[in-house]
């Protein structure tokens, strides 16, 4: 019986510490998925930065698209899940247990974020600090605030870095 709490205790701990850094654990329903992927305008072989992978799902849908995903996941668990469910694509993605406001991020060609507000503004002077060349943010759920995005489409909005 004292397992099962000890293993509860760390379950509830793994999904609380993301509230302080970052956003509550929500897969991406198909219909956002579809429409950010097709947004992010990426080719095959190019980049994408997911900052905040869950399980995985935009990985796996992306790298199935061949397009190449470096992804960072802050709660243990689901970091394990994203790594096993995208082993397949293992020469295209890279899963990365870690913050990734304490990380450095490789060269993207677009980047997805399903971030709380109140990260918005510091996610947005991090992209700008971030890289020399053109990175398109999709970002789910949350518009940067004093920032008008260049396209909106099914709760996802689109900003485009130069």
């Amino acid at each position: 019986m004292t397992l099962i709490w000890v293993l509860f205790v760390v379950i509830i701990f793994c999904f609380a510490v993301v509230l302080i850094v970052g956003a509550p654990y929500l897969p991406t329903l198909n219909k956002n998925l579809d429409t950010a992927l097709k947004l992010s305008e990426l080719k095959k072989g190019q980049t994408l930065l997911e900052l905040g992978c869950g399980d995985g799902k935009v990985v796996v849908a992306a790298a199935k698209l061949g397009i190449n995903v470096v992804a960072y996941e802050l709660n243990p668990i689901l970091a394990i899940l994203a790594w096993a469910r995208t082993r397949r694509y293992r020469k295209q993605v890279k899963i990365i247990w870690g913050d990734f406001w304490q990380k450095d991020w490789p060269p993207a060609e677009a980047i997805f974020v399903f971030l709380l507000p109140k990260y918005m503004d510091k996610l947005d002077s991090r992209i700008g600090a971030y890289n020399s060349r053109p990175v398109r943010l999709i970002s789910f759920a949350f518009e940067i605030k004093d920032k008008q995005p260049s396209k909106k489409q099914n709760g996802l909005f689109v900003y485009d870095y130069k």
